[in-house]
């Protein structure tokens, strides 16, 4: 099966690394001009410098600050005002780690802006052109603790789990548009993010980082964590043609990690 998304525009937030990297190399492989969004402007341009542009693409990025709403909001409005996008990509980085009684209101507001907000309102300035043209995918990046949620992860679970009702919603309310909305429910990943939280759950019990990885990997029935490539895969088959028939769901990418249907 060949995917091509020549002609297209992707827009894939939290893009200078991890996961949302690996979904814009794919994208762009696959013919999609894709803009970049991140905080980290040399990793942008590095990355940036490497796409592919064989296939006509014109490449750009974004210096954002996903935890600074205001500032972001005035960044994507300008952003939209010359540009349009196909594909969204929905993706930012995740909010620190912690229990339930850990966290407090003012934690669960700050979650709420990083993962919500910022989701709610990029995707409603994408949707004028998508709903114009008869066409587009939007792609949430969410996570598997929104079906089981993980302890230690309190901000995580609540908000990312408004995001996948959200998106279930629009999803019936933008069909008629031709539009899909998917969230795909992350497990282990080998990201940067993967390691800054067994690095503090090393710490916490006391043993050495390796054990908390390979602990990790034995609750996967594949026995190990997911390449970043693997995601981008998926994300770009949900950004084709080819699924044009997929809307609403949530799809777990997690080698069987879910115990749940």
């Amino acid at each position: 099966m060949n995917i091509s998304l020549k002609g297209k525009k992707a827009l894939i937030g939290g893009s200078s690394g991890g996961i949302g990297k690996a979904i814009a190399l794919q994208l762009a492989e696959s013919g999609a001009s894709v803009t970049l969004m991140s905080r980290s402007e040399d990793k942008l341009k590095n990355i940036i410098s490497g796409l592919p542009t064989d296939q006509g693409q014109e490449h750009q990025y974004l210096k954002v600050d996903f935890n600074d709403f205001k500032s972001y909001q005035k960044i994507i409005e300008g952003y939209f005002q010359q540009n349009q996008v196909d594909i969204l990509v929905n993706n930012t980085q995740g909010p620190s780690a912690g229990s339930a009684l850990e966290k407090k209101v003012t934690d669960y507001q700050k979650a709420f802006d990083l993962l919500f907000k910022t989701v709610v309102f990029t995707t409603e300035l994408a949707l004028e052109a998508m709903m114009k043209n008869n066409w587009g995918r939007i792609i949430n990046v969410a996570s598997v603790s929104v079906k089981e949620p993980l302890s230690y992860l309190a901000l995580s679970n609540s908000i990312r789990a408004a995001v996948v009702t959200w998106a279930k919603s629009l999803a019936t309310d933008v069909g008629k548009h031709k539009i899909t909305v998917n969230n795909i429910l992350t497990g282990y990943f080998d990201t940067d993010r993967i390691a800054q939280l067994n690095a503090k759950k090393a710490e916490q019990m006391g043993i050495p980082q390796d054990a908390v990885r390979k602990e990790m990997e034995m609750k996967v029935p594949l026995q190990r964590i997911g390449d970043p490539k693997e995601y981008g895969y998926l994300a770009t088959f949900l950004a084709s043609e080819k699924a044009s028939f997929i809307t609403g769901t949530n799809i777990p990418i997690d080698g069987g990690l879910l115990k749940s249907l």
